[in-house]
């Protein structure tokens, strides 16, 4: 049995070409779904674009395909020359139906796919300093990266999910010296806190973790050491609770300080070696306009100081020696101006940077009854990432963030999201699943054998219906394809909906549960297939698979 139609489609076609000694010489096999369905289910464009390169007549090229295609009658029901030299396929109901036992049988596996089996890839993304609590804004972030991870992991990628943080320079001297006014406030001292300082509760919280740590022997301390490494640990400490709230586990977390000591300079020696750096005003440029780009940037300040994308070019050399076959970015909208230099740069290294994919993220904006909520909270000037989980809960907060691609602007619609109804689409998926669930326990206490229903006659599901859903569960391998060909989760989502659509049509239209047990089996069949398809696609998304509502 084909994992898939277009994969069992792809076979016929490849033999019916090496018939004729034809090669595809490049020419990817495409098949697509006419908008018509008189059509057929399945289109191909090949003749076409084989005559064009051999300067023959597209309609004679198909036909010349056609006439040697193997047609296995029990599988192919129509098949037809079309218009300019489309090739048209119809399935039968029974190619479509015989699917369902591949899905039994694969059960959790059912969609992965083998396009990365053997490879390495790097997730970046959260990748928040530690000076506060995660924001809604990281949460986009986290719940993407995340899921892009899973996807990969579906494809068969060994991953590596990673955190990469400074916890150097100015921003942690104002977090060190933000936590120490707080202590001494604690203890009585009047003090002029500064409006720079970082203005959230869990500054205080800290300074009143030192005070019952350490008393007030830090009173006089002169060295912001102790407050910085109390405050980097506690902060680290939530952003991980946080991030585990809703899933999400990192493997690696790279500290950005490694850099400094040594990388960053071999990478401005080596750039400068290959003549794309010089001097400026005391300031080392990097030649970007030699490399496409429209100004020169910036790589070492005046003052000695790095720029942000010297340790980002060093960071990224790290991850090739590491023997990633796929690096993924996940990075918001404020990211867009700065990693094509670092791309630039790469490449002048001789790095190969196809295998960099950066994923650009639109921003969040909370609105609760059609009104955007203001960002301000009793922590500080923005809506925590904790404040939204406790607020909808984590299965919520992945979806909604989610169900958008990622280009575009994210309206968070809190009334929604509270909803515990169908019209929630978390609860419409997550409902479809819990009813395959009570109807499978139904079957059960009703004396039906559940443990046969991989031996239930699946000929005798011939409803347009059940073929309907069939065909589409069929589908799952190649919506997962998709998905990492995009690296776009959103594809598994709109995928979902039409399976739990689909599903509730054939519920409300047939009685799953009857007086006739062969038929009440292979619906049942049906049903598994069903359920074991959306927890798949939940278990990607990162969203629980309830089995009861």
């Amino acid at each position: 049995m084909f994992r898939t139609a277009r994969e069992y489609l792809k076979e016929k076609i490849k033999l019916a070409l090496s018939k004729i000694g034809i090669q595809l010489d490049g020419i990817e096999l495409v098949f697509d779904k006419p908008k018509n369905e008189t059509f057929g289910d399945f289109a191909t464009n090949v003749a076409m674009l084989i005559a064009k390169r051999m300067g023959k007549n597209a309609r004679e090229v198909a036909q010349q395909i056609l006439s040697n295609l193997e047609i296995e009658p029990q599988y192919i029901e129509k098949v037809e020359v079309a218009g300019p030299g489309f090739i048209n396929f119809k399935l039968t109901s029974k190619f479509y139906i015989q699917q369902i036992r591949e899905i039994l049988t694969q059960g959790e596996n059912y969609g992965k796919i083998d396009i990365g089996k053997g490879k390495k890839a790097n997730v970046e993304f959260v990748s928040a300093n530690p000076t506060g609590p995660l924001t809604v804004g990281h949460g986009r972030n986290a719940v993407l990266g995340d899921t892009i991870a899973n996807i990969l992991q579906w494809a068969g990628f060994d991953v590596t999910r990673e955190y990469y943080f400074n916890n150097a320079g100015r921003q942690m001297k104002i977090l060190a010296d933000s936590v120490r006014l707080r202590y001494l406030e604690l203890l009585g001292e009047k003090i002029e806190y500064p409006q720079e300082y970082y203005q959230g509760d869990y500054i205080k919280d800290i300074a009143q973790m030192l005070l019952d740590e350490y008393g007030d022997s830090l009173k006089n301390e002169s060295d912001l050491k102790i407050f910085k490494e109390k405050a980097e640990a506690v902060i680290f400490d939530d952003i991980k609770k946080t991030l585990k709230r809703l899933g999400i586990e990192f493997d690696v977390f790279y500290n950005e300080d490694w850099l400094y000591e040594k990388k960053i300079w071999d990478v401005v020696a080596e750039l400068e070696k290959l003549g794309y750096v010089y001097e400026k005003d005391g300031a080392k440029w990097f030649m970007a306009t030699k490399v496409g780009g429209e100004q020169d940037k910036v790589l070492i300040k005046s003052t000695g100081e790095p720029t942000y994308r010297l340790p980002d070019i060093a960071y990224h050399i790290e991850k090739f020696k590491r023997g990633f076959d796929l690096i993924v970015d996940v990075f918001g909208a404020d990211h867009i101006a700065e990693y094509p230099d670092v791309l630039r740069a790469l490449n002048v290294l001789g790095y190969d940077t196809s295998k960099i994919k950066v994923l650009i993220y639109q921003f969040v904006t909370l609105v609760r009854d059609g009104e955007v909520v203001k960002m301000s909270t009793r922590r500080a000037n923005y809506v925590t990432l904790d404040e939204l989980i406790d607020e909808v809960g984590p299965d919520v907060v992945r979806f909604f963030f989610l169900n958008r691609s990622r280009d575009a602007h994210l309206n968070f619609d809190l009334t929604l999201a509270k909803k515990q109804s169908e019209e929630n689409p978390v609860y419409y998926l997550q409902y479809a699943h819990a009813r395959i669930a009570s109807i499978l326990r139904f079957a059960k206490d009703s004396g039906i054998e559940i443990d046969k229903v991989n031996e239930a006659n699946l000929e005798l599901l011939r409803e347009k219906e059940e073929v309907e859903l069939a065909k589409l569960l069929g589908e799952f391998p190649e919506i997962v394809e998709v998905a990492y060909l995009m690296l776009e989760p959103l594809k598994i989502i709109n995928y979902l909906n039409e399976v739990a659509e689909s599903f509730h049509r054939f519920y409300h239209r047939h009685r799953v549960v009857g007086a006739d047990n062969a038929l009440t089996l292979s619906r049942l069949s049906l049903c598994l297939a069903t359920k074991i398809v959306i927890a798949n696609g939940l278990k990607i998304l990162g969203i629980s698979r309830p089995e009861k509502m």
